[in-house]
């Protein structure tokens, strides 16, 4: 029997990155997939990639109209909904606060915490009738930015934040019947996150930083000698969304890769490529 047998998960920005890879997870897990991705040009991909097999869903998370829309999609398909899986969000640049345009600061704020606290807040409210109905559970992504310092910039660091403290609170309100928890990550290979129009950099990802420099300062910092890719990730996505969880709801996964146990005496000059 696999993890996922018999439910139903929509993922919300499964169109690339860590989103996609989680799908992808699921799949193989024996899940019935649902994606809604802001991206025509994601959907095409997605379309050549899963045909049929995955419900794709063109919409935007800070729209009620289209999270509604996608709610009437996969209970047409399905009738039910068992995990809401939120992945979606953008970066903020990691552009101190002081280097910031002070009459861009609003609209930076505002287009982060659309994307990624309010896309969350909404879809939780569209699904969680649903949700009840199924017993079923909802995972997000905060990151592990909302723990420590220097994972972003100030908008991004306090967004993940804020989903943490999501996490928290949706537990309470929405216990027994419906698990929150969340994930969060550190580094992904090849994050497809944006970057901010708010400071014109739309057309930038994460993946743009220089990657042999950024795999150097990672491993320097973490006891795993490996970038995790997306679909590295999807295990505990899968597990949390499953019905196997029945012990955990409130928690978010900090998935770090030892990254908060590094040894700070040593200065990062122990070797630990290979072990």
């Amino acid at each position: 029997m696999q993890l996922l047998d018999d439910h139903v998960v929509l993922i919300l920005g499964g169109g690339s990155g860590l989103g996609l890879g989680v799908a992808r997870h699921c799949l193989g897990e024996g899940a019935h997939v649902a994606i809604m991705e802001v991206s025509a040009d994601k959907l095409v991909d997605l379309k050549a990639e899963f045909g049929e097999e995955v419900l794709l869903v063109h919409g935007d998370v800070t729209s009620i109209e289209d999270l509604e829309a996608t709610r009437t999609a996969v209970l047409d398909r399905w009738g039910r909904l068992d995990a809401l899986i939120g992945a979606q969000g953008i970066f903020d640049g990691n552009i101190p606060l002081k280097d910031v345009p002070l009459d861009r600061i609003e609209s930076l704020f505002d287009e982060v915490f659309h994307i990624d606290v309010l896309g969350y807040i909404l879809a939780a409210r569209v699904f969680v009738g649903d949700l009840e109905q199924s017993h079923g559970a909802i995972v997000l992504t905060s990151s592990t930015a909302a723990y420590a310092a220097d994972g972003g910039g100030l908008f991004y660091t306090a967004a993940k934040g804020a989903v943490r403290s999501i996490v928290n609170q949706l537990a309470f309100e929405f216990a027994p019947r419906v698990r929150v928890n969340g994930v969060a990550p550190s580094g992904i290979a090849n994050s497809q996150l944006r970057g901010p129009a708010a400071l014109g950099l739309e057309g930038n990802k994460q993946s743009d930083i220089p990657k042999e420099a950024f795999l150097e300062q990672f491993l320097s910092l973490t006891l795993m000698p490996t970038l995790p890719t997306p679909e590295e990730y999807g295990p505990l996505f899968a597990y949390l969304a499953s019905r196997h969880n029945t012990t955990m709801t409130g928690q978010t996964i900090v998935a770090d890769q030892g990254l908060f146990n590094r040894a700070v005496i040593s200065n990062g000059t122990v070797d630990r490529v290979g072990q």
